[in-house]
């Protein structure tokens, strides 16, 4: 009898197996860490559908606030990576990294959901990211649906922020900004608009050991050469490998990122 079973195109190992009729098997990244009230951290989280029609959705972190009279806080767009293939934003990666961020660095996060391949095609993952832009830049003068984010963020502090392949996304979406491109086309090419990236300041961090690193601080020199006219800095983790700091968020050198980060949103 002949086999069922679709033939193997790519397999890479503890991650996913890909088969050549398009369907996958993903090997990590499929636990959900559901949101929660943190009563260490004191952080709130709870996911939120973006968009009921195309499925989009988000986790969003508010820190603890004691001071009645507070003052609204920068808000930070997440984009996980993995590859856009595995990972979710529900999962415990990236709530055990994103619940004590948005604590230490007292912001509200909105960590974006974004459909994967290869069920979903590029360039998905960026026209979701877009929609979820779009979605939250509607609370501006408190008129958006959700509280949290009428109530809590200063809208003229906005980061975005990455890992992996979010990295790309991040900047796409960094770049339609600064382009005021309200459609978001053109979201997966960087050149012709590079030097019109919407911030004023970048931070890039990189791992001695990772493959990437180079790429990292590639971008940095071909970022100060474009004309973009902000500030870009690196921060390079001795002896640490790719996205280590999700993998170890209490190491020392976790940490230590942990706080750089906090310290360039604040």
């Amino acid at each position: 009898m002949a086999s069922t079973k679709p033939e193997l195109l790519i397999d890479v190992p503890n991650l996913f197996r890909l088969y050549k009729d398009g369907t996958i098997e993903r090997l990590t990244g499929n636990e959900i860490f559901p949101p929660s009230t943190n009563l260490i951290t004191g952080v709130q989280s709870k996911d939120v559908v973006i968009d009921e029609e195309t499925g989009i959705s988000a986790r969003i972190y508010v820190p603890k606030t004691t001071n009645p009279d507070y003052k609204k806080l920068p808000l930070l767009m997440y984009f996980h990576g993995g590859g856009f293939l595995i990972e979710t934003a529900f999962s415990p990666t990236y709530h055990n990294y994103l619940d004590p961020l948005a604590a230490k660095a007292h912001v509200v996060i909105v960590s974006v959901d974004y459909k994967r391949a290869p069920e979903h095609h590029l360039p998905i993952a960026y026209d979701d990211s877009w929609a979820a832009i779009k979605w939250v830049a509607a609370h501006y003068n408190q008129g958006g649906p959700k509280v949290w984010l009428n109530d809590y963020v200063d809208f003229n502090k906005v980061f975005f922020a990455r890992d992996s392949a979010g990295g790309n996304i991040a900047h796409n979406m960094a770049v339609q900004v600064g382009i005021k491109n309200p459609e978001g086309s053109n979201l997966v090419g960087l050149d012709p608009n590079f030097s019109k990236l919407g911030c004023d300041k970048v931070l890039v961090c990189v791992a001695e050991k990772d493959i990437l690193r180079d790429r990292g601080w590639y971008y940095k020199e071909e970022l100060e050469k474009s004309g973009w006219g902000g500030v870009v800095e690196v921060m390079e983790a001795e002896g640490e490998n790719h996205v280590f700091h999700l993998f170890n968020p209490t190491c020392d050198k976790a940490v230590a990122m942990l706080k750089r980060l906090a310290a360039f949103m604040n």
